[in-house]
């Protein structure tokens, strides 16, 4: 097996520079979650070449790419990669930017599709020597409120498959490192509204009216409470309001007012018991001032958690290829949401950062900024790990 991994790297070597040819290509032209066709074409016919079946869709430009081997009780392990660009201007200023007035790949998906499918040529030329099958996942819509992980489940993209890995351009570590973690690496992505309904009466008289603002006001300083009275500290959670809404003039007292934003947690018991606090406020609160609401709650995501026999293979893996000094354990999780939540609720798997920092290439900008980029440098060690990550869950026992 690991003259199959030195034969796999090689062939990494010889296609890198296309790869990244093919990353600032995807670069140049961002498509926003539901419209990747441009990015979804572009990789079928790369794949179809090197002898993948294609599996489409009619509802979406997901795609499932299975390289099969002749062997039907052989394992099957998936590598997903997500496409979808972001509605930012960029504003990095590096030659192959974007086309797209207002869209860009400001969350590092075109790195994820172009390793993905570096890892895929390489893995094809070696077909013959594989221990077992090999399934891409190319994903629309990460960043829809929604997320396409549903869709592709839905599409038959788990079927059969043993392991699913993914990963994700890391801005906070630099390039030529990675970061893992065991067990809950990301939050729940939970989105909330509600509408306040008050009755407007002129400014100079508030008392024949219902100040929806005012009432507002008062929901907003009774949820950020939520967080720092009545859960368990030890147990992070966040509550975030995004927009609000309301008023028409400044002398007249508002009646309606549109709240929309966030909730994100690492505890299902807490994430479940949330809208319930909430509604207890925001009721008490409107009873209180004679106003009315509704409120709406969704699910999304929920938390990222990673199979620990999976996240030792990752890391096992990649020390062998950047070292053990350069594979950092990020301990704590963080509050951001990610749907390869959902392929990690159905089958045991593993998702991690690939460092991307660096600072001469000014590539350590946040994800979802208008200068975020990310070092080329990257892609290379990105395609070694996965590919390396496949044969060994192939190859180790169940």
């Amino acid at each position: 097996m690991q003259n199959l991994k030195k034969q796999i790297f090689s062939q990494i070597d010889t296609i890198n520079e296309k790869v990244i040819t093919l990353r600032h290509d995807l670069h140049q032209h961002p498509e926003l979650s539901g419209h990747e066709e441009h990015t979804k074409y572009l990789i079928k016919g790369i794949l179809e070449s090197s002898g993948y079946k294609i599996t489409e869709f009619d509802t979406h430009f997901g795609l499932i790419a299975d390289l099969e081997i002749n062997k039907k009780d052989a394992k099957r392990v998936a590598l997903r990669a997500d496409m979808d660009a972001l509605p930012i201007e960029e504003q990095t200023g590096v030659p192959y930017s974007s086309r797209v007035k207002g869209v860009m790949h400001a969350c590092g998906h075109d790195s994820h599709t172009a390793i993905a499918l570096g890892a895929a040529i390489a893995l094809a030329d070696y077909k013959e020597k594989l221990p077992g099958h090999i399934r891409f996942i190319f994903q629309p819509s990460e960043e829809s409120k929604d997320g396409g992980s549903i869709q592709m489940i839905e599409g038959g993209a788990l079927q059969s498959v043993d392991a699913v890995f993914g990963l994700h351009a890391y801005p906070y570590l630099p390039t030529g490192q990675i970061g893992y973690k065991y067990g809950v690496m990301m939050a729940s992505a939970d989105i909330f509204t509600i509408e306040v309904f008050g009755r407007s009466a002129h400014g100079a008289r508030p008392h024949e009216g219902v100040d929806a603002i005012l009432v507002t006001s008062l929901i907003v300083n009774s949820l950020n409470l939520i967080v720092s009275r009545r859960i368990d500290p030890l147990h992070p959670a966040v509550i975030s309001l995004g927009t609000i809404q309301g008023g028409k003039a400044s002398n007249i007292i508002c009646d309606h007012v549109l709240v929309t934003g966030t909730v994100r947690t690492v505890n299902e018991g807490i994430r479940k018991n949330i809208p319930l606090m909430m509604e207890e406020s925001i009721k008490g609160i409107c009873k209180t001032m004679d106003a009315s609401y509704d409120f709406d709650y969704q699910f999304g995501q929920p938390e990222l958690i990673n199979n620990n026999k999976m996240v030792d293979i990752v890391v096992k893996e990649a020390q062998k290829i950047i070292g053990k000094e350069n594979c950092i354990d990020l301990l704590d999780p963080v509050m951001g949401g990610e749907d390869f939540s959902e392929y990690l609720q159905l089958v045991p798997g593993a998702f991690f950062r690939l460092g991307t920092c660096n600072e001469t290439k000014e590539t350590c900008i946040s994800q979802h900024n208008s200068r975020f980029n990310v070092d080329d440098d990257a892609l290379k060690s990105g395609m070694k790990i996965l590919s390396a990550i496949a044969l060994q869950t192939l190859t180790k026992d169940s």
